[in-house]
């Protein structure tokens, strides 16, 4: 079972969304735990120091991506010369992989400095990427996790954030077996199949995944706060935060 969160925002987070996640942990023990981003609400000190804390309270190995609200906003200088500083000083390199049991993890790095919201993707990080797909076990999920989505159907301002090489990435990678690319950013839960939204020639589903927020207050359309599961057979579960029980609990 792989956990995915997104949008954890420390600095805007619920105290009771935090001890609904461990508890959730403690019960299933998940293989992994995936954050696709936006681990702060600013970029600041305490908050990825918070979501260190909560990330180590779990007892459970994770996987994180930076996402936009993780370099800084308003520290200009900062944000030119030094804009990953806080976010690697506490979990290292802004694209890792990683294998479990059941899945390969690999992530991409979708933010720039330039930019505030929009996701970007080089060539180059493609063929990286095309690379670690090829040297990946046959066996395994194989799952990109990056912050913007890569495709979407939300209409709003964010429309246009997803990456302007996202269909070529897709493209290329589609041909080692990729599984699933897991994203957060909107705050909204989705899931499509990029085979049929990109028209690839591929004999396989190629599964676009977005989380909503795990944990903040800034929620999507009222929508609750929530999580992803994938079991290690493939299979999507959404999880939805119920106030009155004050857990999380699956979509039927």
């Amino acid at each position: 079972m792989l956990l995915h969160l997104s949008d954890v925002h420390f600095g805007t987070e619920r105290p009771v969304c935090i001890s609904a996640i461990k508890k959730f942990c403690l019960e299933n023990t998940p293989e992994v735990v995936v954050v696709s981003g936006d681990l702060t609400q600013r970029a600041r000190l305490k908050q990825f120091f918070a979501c260190k804390e909560f990330l180590e309270s779990l007892h459970v190995p994770y996987f994180v991506v930076p996402g936009n609200h993780d370099i800084p906003l308003y520290h200009l200088w900062d944000r030119y010369f030094s804009p990953f500083a806080l976010y690697q000083l506490f979990f290292g390199s802004l694209e890792k992989t990683l294998e479990t049991e059941h899945f390969y993890l690999i992530g991409v790095n979708s933010i720039r400095r330039r930019s505030h919201t929009k996701g970007h993707i080089s060539v180059q990080q493609i063929y990286e990427v095309d690379q670690k797909l090829q040297s990946a076990p046959s066996n395994k999920l194989k799952i990109i996790v990056s912050h913007q989505p890569f495709f979407t159907k939300i209409e709003d301002r964010h429309e246009n954030d997803c990456p302007a090489l996202a269909k070529m990435a897709v493209e290329q990678w589609a041909d080692h077996d990729v599984y699933a690319l897991l994203h957060g950013h909107l705050h909204n839960v989705a899931v499509y199949d990029l085979k049929e939204e990109f028209h690839l020639n591929v004999e396989h589903p190629i599964y676009d995944v977005h989380a909503g927020t795990a944990t903040s207050n800034r929620i999507y359309r009222e929508t609750p706060n929530s999580f992803n599961i994938i079991l290690n057979n493939g299979e999507f579960q959404h999880y939805y935060f119920d106030e009155s029980t004050r857990d999380f609990v699956k979509n039927q």
